[in-house]
């Protein structure tokens, strides 16, 4: 008699689902938990966001400037330049 527990003496065709069960449970795991997270601290990256200047903040304002045109290159070195100066940095050159 061949069952789903006994096929010709071994263990039957099901024993194959084991593996596919325990992959989807682990993605599943894998899925929920990286979601949760990537909720929690706001982006898939939250630490390049903790470095860029936020809102209003001189750094900001000059980058934007120069992004838009209103200021060349030089102007923008010089400028940046006296903020570091003025302000400081808490990253220059990837050190802390």
């Amino acid at each position: 008699m061949q069952t789903l527990a006994n096929w010709d003496g071994g263990p039957g065709p099901w024993i194959l689902f084991f593996p596919l069960i325990w992959a989807v449970v682990v993605t599943g795991a894998v899925t929920v938990l990286r979601r949760t997270l990537w909720r929690a601290r706001g982006g898939p990256w939250p630490a390049l966001d903790a470095r860029r200047p936020a809102g209003d903040s001189p750094l900001a304002v000059l980058g934007r400037r120069f992004a838009c045109g209103d200021i060349d290159e030089d102007e923008y070195w010089r400028r940046l330049s006296v903020l570091e100066e003025q302000f400081g940095r808490a990253h220059k050159g990837g050190a802390a």
